[in-house]
């Protein structure tokens, strides 16, 4: 991460007050790179922007989930009722309880969800569907649950083949997440690629299942008001996912597909950069996404300034 551009400043009074470096790249229906920012090419770990990769392995491992259940074991969720049930019930079909996760306990990420959590539970923390859903693969498979987060479990191993092959890339490292799950490090290009052909796939294979889940319910990938969400309502055909230390992946219908890794990690820089993006592809932001393409910066609890996206599309 060192050595990256400065892709976006915060802006107070005029006055530049912080900026974030990082890297971005844009592919093409094809593949391609159709322009990029800074080191795209340099493996990185796109924390939980993986999820989607993970939900085709699985798939192809012989998970029976589609819609609402496979959205939910892609997702990052804010730990909402409705997450948290949904999430309960995909434990329940495979005969287990939230005692089998193996993600630890953590209090909801939602803002209001964690105002009302009395304590951190595993159901909560917002890697829990996509533990149950790895779950639900081991059961189908009569593989053993426990140590199902293993980098030796044979579900981890079709996993990682998986990502390998929907990126195009070895696998440059494999570290822990922060749910436990093995995280896989691979380049931004490779993401951007990825999240590509996911989109562009035929209908019904288990590629285009997983695009289809998540951007026909995108409340269960994220949450109410989360950037996620938001993003997937406002612009068809749009597949995003976000990831931990400022990672957003995101394709539109065509197949153009997006990266970006914020190299301070902070997710405050993803959102004016996507809107960028979407802008310089000649997608027309909503109305209702005027606060993610230009987030005030506050002072005295009013807008003193912004964030300001320094990067200039070619």
């Amino acid at each position: 991460m060192t050595g990256q551009p400065i892709l976006v400043e915060v802006v107070r009074n005029e006055f530049v007050e912080s900026v974030h470096r990082g890297c971005l790249v844009v592919t093409a229906p094809d593949g391609s790179v159709q322009f990029s920012a800074g080191d795209v090419t340099s493996p990185f770990f796109p924390r939980s922007a993986n999820k989607p990769l993970q939900g085709v392995g699985m798939l192809r491992a012989g998970l029976g989930y589609d819609g609402a259940d496979l959205a939910l074991g892609c997702a990052s969720h804010s730990g909402e009722t409705g997450h948290v049930e949904r999430v309960a019930a995909m434990l329940s079909g495979a005969g287990l309880d939230p005692a089998a996760l193996a993600c630890p306990p953590e209090l909801p990420i939602g803002e209001d969800a964690r105002r009302a959590a009395d304590e951190p539970r595993k159901i909560t923390m917002n890697c829990s569907g996509k533990h149950a859903a790895m779950l639900a693969t081991c059961v189908a498979n009569g593989w053993e649950t426990d140590g199902y987060q293993e980098p030796d479990h044979p579900l981890q191993v079709q996993l990682a083949k998986t990502v390998e092959e929907l990126t195009g890339e070895s696998i440059a490292a494999v570290g822990v997440d922060g749910c436990s799950a093995p995280l896989f490090a691979f380049s931004p290009t490779g993401l951007a690629r990825s999240f590509g052909r996911l989109v562009q796939a035929e209908p019904g294979t288990d590629e285009r299942r997983v695009a289809d889940a998540m951007r026909a319910h995108p409340w269960l990938v994220a949450g109410s008001g989360r950037e996620d969400t938001r993003l997937m309502r406002a612009v068809p055909g749009l597949l995003a996912k976000s990831g931990a230390e400022g990672v957003l992946a995101f394709a539109l219908g065509d197949g153009t597909a997006c990266a970006i890794k914020i190299a301070d990690g902070n997710k405050r820089a993803l959102a004016p950069l996507a809107m960028a993006v979407l802008a310089r592809l000649g997608i027309e932001a909503p109305e209702e996404l005027s606060d993610l393409a230009h987030p005030p910066v506050l002072g005295g609890g009013q807008p003193q300034g912004e964030l300001r996206v320094s990067w200039s599309a070619p």
